[in-house]
């Protein structure tokens, strides 16, 4: 196997991995407003371990492979573009906030986790979703050169 092999092997594993991050916080959502700490805990954690594995597998996916040139052209590379920017920002930006969130459950500072979670997860929410976009854009719809 090459190592372009295993990079086209590992974008829609990427694309799994962002699916399920997006699923595990709508169900943390769901399960903290109703009030089941244990299975917003459990959904949360398994936000935070797919989106782990996300990082460590895209990176390896770049290392392989490099980035891609998005095959699109006009207003379609235009929304392309839009979309993968604020991404990519909103994917920096999130890194430390959820380590945040993270701290302050481990202190029982469950107040100051509830507001900062109030600004975190629709960034996350966001994050998680624009990459299955930008994996459906890039390597299904239009393609990449």
């Amino acid at each position: 196997m090459t190592p372009q092999d295993l990079g086209n092997l590992l974008a829609p594993l990427n694309a799994s991995l962002n699916l399920g991050s997006a699923l595990f916080l709508l169900g943390g959502l769901w399960f903290i407003r109703r009030g089941e700490v244990r299975r917003h805990r459990i959904a949360m954690s398994g936000a935070v371990g797919s989106s782990g594995i996300f990082l460590v597998f895209y990176l390896l996916r770049v290392y392989l492979t490099g980035t891609h040139r998005f095959a699109g052209e006009g207003m379609a590379k235009a929304v392309y573009l839009g979309i993968l920017f604020s991404h990519m920002i909103l994917a920096v930006v999130i890194v430390p906030l959820i380590l945040r969130l993270l701290f302050l459950v481990w202190k029982s500072r469950f107040h100051d986790h509830a507001r900062l979670a109030r600004w975190t997860y629709p960034m996350w929410l966001y994050v998680s979703v624009t990459g299955l976009l930008v994996y459906l854009l890039l390597y299904q719809v239009y393609g990449y050169v």
